[in-house]
């Protein structure tokens, strides 16, 4: 297993956040590891049926109060689990691009994300975990949710 020196992690505020958390303080223990937390707030505007955007309209949806907010619930997740020293980032965008373009600009070499291991349709229609190690430049560890 290689040394971790700065490890991604891709927090979700879903049940299995714990556990991703729980994985990475391991990893921090026994690697004496960076470890970032990155939450990334997919907020999609409303698209026609025919795929384009609709332009111009004010849906009443003010991005910046959702990444203020996000802000607030990643810091109350770092005081919770100890986790104040760890650098943080709330990004607006596609969970799968931010995420892994984070760990690029962090020069991480490790990604810690949950994976909901969902079946069937879900599957079909994608999940983040998937798309991140299919897109990672380094290394990720998937935390199955229990």
């Amino acid at each position: 297993m290689a040394d971790y020196k700065k490890v991604l992690v891709a927090l979700d505020f879903s049940p299995v956040a714990d556990q991703v958390i729980e994985t990475a303080k391991q990893l921090q223990k026994r690697f004496e590891t960076q470890l970032y937390l990155v939450h990334v707030v997919e907020y999609l505007p409303p698209f026609e049926p025919a795929g384009d955007m609709f332009m111009g309209v004010d849906w009443g949806v003010n991005e910046q109060e959702l990444v203020d907010i996000a802000k607030q619930q990643l810091e109350r997740i770092a005081e919770r689990t100890g986790l104040t020293q760890c650098d943080r980032a709330v990004v607006l965008g596609n969970a799968r691009s931010e995420i892994t373009q984070q760990a690029v600009d962090k020069q991480c070499d490790l990604i810690v994300i949950g994976s909901h291991g969902r079946r069937g349709i879900n599957r079909l229609l994608g999940s983040t975990a998937n798309a991140v190690l299919n897109h990672a430049k380094c290394d990720v560890l998937a935390v199955r949710a229990e």
